[in-house]
């Protein structure tokens, strides 16, 4: 399966299209790329072959790694001064939603003046960028689960306030992202689980945020379905290239349908992962029934919808959340999200905060923090009643 595609960036999608890197940099007038990823990454082979084959077709390429798997602003401000100290010109986003975010994150604040907090995703914060000075990105995402090859926004810790903001401008849209499977296979199947169920909380929540987007709605019911034939798949066989391929599409489109918005999940998610370090993808995957059961009275006739479109037997709300709960048992995700180390204690300020979170707005319901809160801790405690 192979597909060139402009929607929403330009995606080359194969396996061992990785082999593509240096020629896509050279289109982009890339002379010396700077490849940022993590530090896990940067010590397996895939990225000293990207190293190799653009230094082979006469490019520099130098590896910048010192990322936190929640990204903090210093890591970003390391990345600039890295990117500076290499004379570089261009950025390759290399890895994980932790990579990718970072990465687009440096690429943004390497031609800037204003601290990387005045481009947070407020009002038209956006609009103080020199957009002229965005160095060029082109992603390779190495798991199937943020899409953040295809957004224009990162994710990144304040590491004072320990709250996550996002970094929003549209060049931050990388301008080619190539899409290789085959980068996904070494990935264990804990994180392929938790990853996956990341991207069909993308695609879930912005098919039920309220609004008028069909274009976004398609994609996220394709992406559902998508997850619901190859998740499992990819977990019990890793080497399952099919499996991988539909899991890391329907990362990219969850990512491209939450342009409509997301909901309660993310809302509580980015607040919970700030404060207690924890992956997002699992945040979201244990989050996922609770905020479901919280907006059953409005996304009722949606999830009902959805289920005849996933097939399932009983084609009803309970049903569709009987398949998220057999999906989670399935891949060995907790019900609580005490399995995983979060505690009561900041129950009333994480409620606050995810009022406050951009991803509340796409919620169907606009939860009080005493009403988040109640969710949380729910979630806490494994009690969906």
């Amino acid at each position: 399966m192979q597909g060139n595609w402009n929607y929403p960036t330009t995606v080359r999608f194969g396996v061992g299209r990785i082999k593509e890197i240096a020629d896509v940099c050279s289109g982009l007038g890339m002379s010396n790329p700077l490849l940022i990823t993590d530090a896990g990454l940067a010590a397996l082979p895939m990225v000293a072959d990207v190293v190799a084959t653009c230094k082979a077709a006469g490019l520099g390429c130098d590896v910048f790694s010192d990322i936190k798997p929640n990204p903090i602003g210093q890591n970003i401000m390391d990345g600039v001064a890295f990117y500076h100290k290499g004379k570089h010109d261009g950025v390759i986003a290399f890895g994980g939603g932790s990579g990718l975010d970072a990465a687009k994150a440096v690429a943004l604040m390497v031609g800037q003046d204003r601290p990387l907090w005045d481009f947070e995703d407020v009002g038209d914060n956006w609009t103080r960028a020199n957009a002229d000075k965005i160095a060029p990105i082109v992603a390779v995402p190495t798991t199937s689960g943020t899409g953040s090859e295809v957004g224009r926004a990162s994710v990144i810790t304040h590491e004072e306030t320990h709250v996550k903001k996002i970094i929003f401008h549209a060049k931050m849209m990388p301008s080619v992202v190539i899409d290789d499977p085959e980068l996904t296979v070494g990935l264990p199947a804990k994180l392929t689980a938790a990853t996956g169920m990341d991207a069909l909380s993308h695609n879930l929540e912005a098919f039920c945020a309220p609004g008028y987007h069909p274009m976004a709605d398609g994609i996220a019911v394709e992406g559902i379905r998508l997850i619901q034939k190859s998740l499992v798949k990819t977990v019990e066989d890793g080497t399952d290239l099919v499996a991988r391929s539909d899991m890391m599409i329907a990362s990219s489109m969850g990512a491209t349908a939450f342009q409509k918005g997301l909901g309660g999940m993310h809302a509580l998610a980015h607040p919970l992962g700030g404060i207690y370090d924890a992956h997002h993808g699992m945040l979201n995957a244990i989050l996922m029934p609770y905020v479901l059961v919280a907006n059953r009275s409005v996304i009722e006739e949606r999830a009902a919808y959805l289920a005849r479109c996933l097939d399932l037997k009983d084609a009803s709300f309970d049903g569709l959340l009987q398949w998220v709960m057999d999906l989670r048992t399935t891949l060995d995700i907790p019900n609580a999200l005490s399995a995983i180390g979060i505690d009561e204690d900041k129950v009333d300020e994480i409620g606050v905060l995810a009022t406050q979170d951009p991803s509340a707005g796409g919620n169907p319901i606009q939860f009080t923090p005493e009403e988040y809160s109640a969710i949380l801790l729910k979630a806490i405690r494994g009690d969906l009643g």
